[in-house]
């Protein structure tokens, strides 16, 4: 493990999940979309899995997430109990990591159910070359070409349907933290800054640049990476993904950071911080499947604030941070860790 390093991001399994299935299932949806969880006991049957409402929650629920199957799963065998507590993070719209091997035919399903269900695809690009540094989340394209064809590939799938995109988590602060040897750093850049540009020409796509947490380092570290890494072209940043600062203080963090980038807006995940950030344990593991955590804010665009465009479940809760604290790997559903992130939701 790398330390020092306080952001950790731990890959979310792609999901090679049955796009053509969900699309399926939206047009059959018949919950409310604006209804609660159930919370009854053994035997209470847990409602379909439909869309938020249109206005101040415009991004897509899938209603065949690692969640719904769980719903659907503890439903099929009677317990309405945890299934209404798994509800509450399956009727909330969470990001699609996409995975590497056909990126295209992947974006395109998603964005396809999306746009059937009127509503706004949220993708996350996790695939930078010499990825996580070797940790729970290592891997990525085999180098600098192989991600240019891949990101076309992403490009491609989204066409002309609606779409915001976070860009490669922890990309840029692994090379602000000296965790990515130098000697990658220069096309670290190029590929990002190519990237921005590229989903750029995509007619309705909204790009987010990943900008680290309000718990690792400073604004002064990062505003001119982010500046060579071309947020500049980019729709803005995002901070806070797959970690557990509270929302007023990723605020904070965030509007420190857009002061220095030209009051650039940013949006915020807040999938986990319900009760911020955990402080027991080995220091350098605290980010790494804690317990007693909460599901935050559920995502929207009505923030009230002119700098924060939204805030999204951009990790999707449930999901394996890595091996540790008896995790399965990065990016595996974990339904116990899923149930405590329910539970301990007020």
């Amino acid at each position: 493990m790398y330390g020092s390093y306080n952001g950790r991001s731990g890959m979310v399994r792609a999901g090679a999940v049955a796009v053509v299935g969900a699309a399926l299932l939206l047009a059959g949806c018949s919950g409310s979309p604006g209804s609660s969880p159930s919370s009854g006991g053994a035997g209470k049957s847990a409602g379909a899995i439909g869309q938020r409402p249109r206005g101040s929650a415009p991004y897509w629920v899938n209603p065949d997430g690692n969640a719904a199957r769980q719903v659907a799963a503890y439903t099929k065998d009677g317990d309405g109990e945890n299934a209404g507590l798994i509800e509450k993070i399956a009727r909330q719209p969470v990001g699609e990591w996409i995975g590497p091997d056909d990126p295209e035919a992947e974006v395109k399903g998603f964005t396809e159910a999306a746009e059937k269900a009127g509503r706004e695809a949220l993708l996350v690009l996790y695939n930078i070359p010499h990825r996580d540094c070797g940790q729970f989340s290592k891997g990525g394209a085999a180098d600098g070409n192989a991600y240019r064809v891949w990101l076309e590939g992403v490009a491609k799938g989204i066409g002309d349907r609606r779409a915001t995109v976070v860009l490669e988590p922890d990309a840029l602060l692994h090379m602000v933290d000296g965790c990515t040897p130098q000697e990658f750093h220069e096309e670290r850049y190029d590929l990002l800054k190519g990237a921005v540009e590229r989903l750029g020409q995509q007619p309705d796509t909204r790009v987010y640049l990943d900008a680290g947490n309000a718990g690792w380092r400073t604004p002064d570290a990062l505003f001119q990476p982010l500046r060579r890494a071309g947020v500049a072209a980019a729709d803005g940043f995002a901070v806070n993904v797959s970690n557990f600062q509270t929302t007023a203080a990723s605020t904070e963090f965030g509007k420190q950071l857009s002061a220095k980038i030209g009051d650039k807006p940013f949006v915020i995940d807040t999938s986990r911080n319900g009760n911020g950030p955990y402080s027991g344990g080995a220091p350098e593991e605290n980010w790494c499947n804690p317990p007693g955590r909460a599901l935050g804010r559920a995502p929207t665009t009505d923030t009230g604030d002119e700098l924060v465009d939204a805030y999204l479940w951009v990790k999707r809760p449930g999901e394996s941070d890595g091996e540790c604290k008896g995790g399965p790997k990065a990016g595996d559903w974990w339904p116990e860790y899923a149930l405590g992130l329910a539970r301990a939701t007020k």
